[in-house]
């Protein structure tokens, strides 16, 4: 589950794994090289997971980048209210009225007890 973790994080995260195992793929080539079909198959692997690698991570820069020309352009005063713990709640609450979702039901019949007489 460890890497599936892994896996499912950032593309910074991800092109960590796949030019690990990039290299590994490398040293693999590297010590079946008297072997040529599984030379070449070992260099087309650790190749593309190199690539792979090495695309996921300008991926990540491009993302950051991006994503701080956006906020650079939020003023403070919006940023300070999305990010707010009560606009949090808010949000929260209103979707779970949008979905349908109310308050989980009390389990003992005390608290159930509690909850209709304070209802009333």
């Amino acid at each position: 589950m460890a890497l599936q973790r892994m896996l499912s994080g950032g593309p910074s995260k991800s092109s960590k794994v796949y030019l690990a195992i990039g290299v590994l793929s490398l040293v693999k080539a590297i010590a079946v090289r008297n072997d040529r079909e599984r030379f070449r198959r070992e260099l087309v692997d650790a190749g593309l997971f190199l690539g792979v690698g090495v695309a996921l991570r300008r991926f990540s820069k491009m993302k950051a980048q991006k994503r701080q020309e956006l906020e650079s352009q939020v003023p403070d005063w919006a940023a300070d209210l999305i990010t707010s713990e009560a606009t949090s709640k808010g949000l929260q609450t209103l979707a779970k009225r949008r979905l349908g979702q109310s308050e989980p039901e009390p389990k003992t019949v005390r608290e159930r007890a509690r909850s209709v007489l304070s209802s009333r």
